[in-house]
This record gives C-alpha cells, structure tokens and sequence, in this order.
C-alpha cells in the first residue's frame, strides 16, 4: 500500500510541477529522486460513501397522519391510502419486483420483508378506531429508516407534481400549434448523442417539422408553456376540442440529464430562491414570453409519449400514483413499492379559497421516479389531477423528513 501511494504522490507533485524529472540514466539520479518522493506525506483516504437509508437512530415518534381517518368533519382518504397500498402489493408480486430487489443493496431491506410490512400495516390501517392509535401500533411493531437526504443528516427537500388538465385538439390549428409527440419507431437506432431540444424543435419550438418528429404528433396544445410542462410532468389528461378526453402518459425520452428551467431563472436572478414555485415561474413567462425561447431549450431532454386509454397517471413501477399517497424518489437508493413516511410542509386550501402551507404527515408508497429526482435528498409528492392540485403542487418546495417503515 506505501509503494502505491508514493507513485500517486509523485505523479500528483509532478503534474503540480513541484518536483523535477531526472535527467540521463544515472542511478543515483534514480535513487535520489525516489528518496524525495518517498518523504510525501500519504494522501488522505478518501471519506466512505453515505449510505441513503439509516436505521434511525432513536425512536422516531412523529405526529398522526389525521388525514387518514379526517378530522373536523372533513373525510378522511382510508380508501385511498388502501388503493395505494393494494397498488405496490400488486408489484411486488411481480418478476419486476423480484428482479429490482435482487439489485437492491441496503441489508435488511428485502422484497418479502417489504411485502409483510405492507400487509401487516394494511391490517392496522382497516382496524384502527384512531389515527393516535395506528401511531401507536405503528410504533410498537415498526421500525425506522432514515434517508440520510442531501446533507448526510436527513434533510431533504419536497417538491409536488401532479397530471395536469389541458385543452387540446387532435389537429393543428391556427389556436392550437404545439404539438406533443409520440415515441419515434426507429427511436432505438438514433445515434448518441441524441437531437437536443433546440435541435428538434427549434428555439421558438415550432421547427419540427423540419427534422425526425415530422409526422408524429399527438395533439396539439394552445399554449406553448402547457406543452413543456406536460413533458416535465410526465402525463396529461387532455379536454379535446371535439368533447371528447385523452390520457396520455410517459414513453421514452433523449438522453440527456433533466434541467429546471425555475432553477435556471434563479440562477439568472430573474426569481429569488425563496421564491420559487410552479406559479412564479408560469406568472414569470407569462410576463416575459419572448424568454421562453432562452429558457425552454436549457432543458435538452425531450420526452415521448402515448395514449393511455383513459387509464389513471401511472407511476415508474407500472402502477397508478394517487393524490398525497404516491411519492417519486430515486429508485436506485431507495426501495421500490415500500411504505414511507413523510414530513414537510403541505399546502392545504382554507375555508377563504386561499392555500396556505401546513406541517404533515403522511404514510406514502414510493411508487414513481422522475428525472430531476436525484440522490438522497430528494422527493416529489403526487397531489392530483387538475388546476388545484397544480396548484397546490406547484407550491411544494420545503425541507422535510423521509422514514420508511419495516416491520420489527
């Protein structure tokens, strides 16, 4: 180990130009040389990789999830939570799952432990009288572990995201002339890298007739806004202009790495950090629309997508995602289908109309992705579909806590 580490200190000082190379082919030159870079002090191991899960380390014992049974006269969504849960045992009895588990490398964290835990938890679910008493239940037969989020301590933050509703038309009209494309067949032979987005639709994303996606548009929007954020929710339940509804969902995308166009106007100045939400970021565009064609093509990754039959927003395990019971979250930290837990700041519509964020609680199922959902500190809540749950979605971004839930 000392030989290997004198080599790397001395091509490290020689690329730094802090050692000279010795010249002709004398041995004491050789040797002289090779005493100096033995005296360089061994470089620093480099610090061991933070796990994403962690057993907790105390009890954890947060507060009721009192949305489960409601409160205050307002119903509770038991049947919902149920579905969820019904959703991720329909996966995880599936070749998929047992293929995604086989890869999954967190110790104690299995597919048939995920799989009692959500039975198990099912059952309480249906017989609790309270949501003080399910807590309680909860606490004595689970345990917890913590995604050590993006800071190694816990923290991670919370964004929303939701299936939007959107006019539309099945062809092109002089209203309605952005289009959403459905997956290239010959998409598999494209060469890497792959067309950006400026590249296949132009700045102002009306070339594309110029270039592969000719022919292979879906329906068409009025607004060229709408049809970005379809691509960035990954699904869209359309109102088309003859009276009928179309449901489309995700089916491919090019290979390049997601890019926030909110976090780009941050970084830009044109929104303050503090500040950033969905509606910001419409209202920002709506004000400035001549900047879309500077913006929009920041995010290179163009998405592909197709009919779903009328089927509900489906999430990456092929099961539906339902409101504030299905989160995304990077599927190569954490496990699939599993039951997690929840705390972060939810937007809630009060008796006026007007939403306001309030501290929650909520037992989820992770049951989707998504390609700006990266690393440990990162979750996406499902809220819906429609302009309110856009609407509260889009005012989701807050620091929280993610625990999943195993039983003892």
């Amino acid at each position: 180990m000392g030989r290997i580490v004198t080599i790397a200190s001395s091509l490290a000082l020689l690329a730094a130009g802090l050692i000279n190379v010795p010249t002709g082919n004398s041995k004491g030159a050789l040797e002289r040389t090779t005493e100096r870079v033995s005296q360089v002090a061994p470089a620093k191991p480099a610090p061991a990789p933070v796990p994403p899960l962690v057993p907790a380390r105390s009890p954890i014992s947060l507060p009721s999830d009192t949305q489960i049974l409601g409160t205050s006269g307002q119903r509770g969504d038991r049947k919902v939570l149920l579905a969820a849960i019904d959703h991720s045992l329909r996966y995880l009895r599936t070749a998929r799952a047992a293929e995604d588990y086989r890869r999954y490398a967190i110790p104690g964290i299995t597919r048939d432990r995920v799989r009692r835990s959500l039975e198990r938890f099912r059952q309480l679910v249906v017989q609790s009288k309270s949501a003080e008493a399910l807590q309680a239940a909860i606490e004595r037969e689970f345990v917890f572990y913590q995604s050590t989020g993006k800071d190694g301590q816990g923290t991670v933050d919370f964004t929303g995201y939701f299936e939007p509703i959107h006019e539309a038309s099945r062809v092109r009209t002089k209203e309605f002339s952005y289009p959403i494309f459905r997956m290239p067949p010959d998409f598999a032979a494209w060469r890497k890298p792959h067309p950006t987005r400026q590249q296949l639709e132009g700045s102002d994303g009306l070339q594309f007739s110029k270039g592969p996606l000719k022919g292979l548009e879906l329906v068409w929007l009025r607004d060229r806004l709408e049809a970005f954020l379809i691509q960035v929710q990954g699904s869209a339940r359309l109102h088309l202009t003859d009276g009928s509804m179309k449901t489309i969902g995700y089916a491919g995308n090019t290979d390049y790495p997601y890019v926030g166009i909110g976090r780009e106007l941050v970084k830009a100045g044109k929104i303050k950090p503090e500040e950033l939400t969905l509606p910001a970021v419409v209202q920002y565009f709506k004000d400035h629309p001549d900047e879309l064609d500077v913006y929009l093509p920041k995010n290179q990754r163009f998405v592909f997508f197709k009919p779903t039959g009328g089927s509900p927003a489906t999430g990456s395990l092929g099961v539906p995602v339902l409101p504030e019971r299905s989160i995304a979250t990077d599927k190569s930290l954490f496990p699939p289908g599993a039951l997690a837990v929840i705390q972060t700041q939810i937007p809630v519509q009060t008796a006026s109309g007007k939403l306001e964020p309030q501290l929650a609680t909520r037992y989820v199922l992770d049951q989707d992705t998504g390609g700006a959902i990266k690393g440990a500190g990162r979750v996406d809540v499902f809220m819906g579909t429609g302009t309110l749950a856009g609407d509260r979605a889009g005012l989701i971004n807050a620091p929280g806590q993610l625990y999943y839930l195993l039983l003892k």
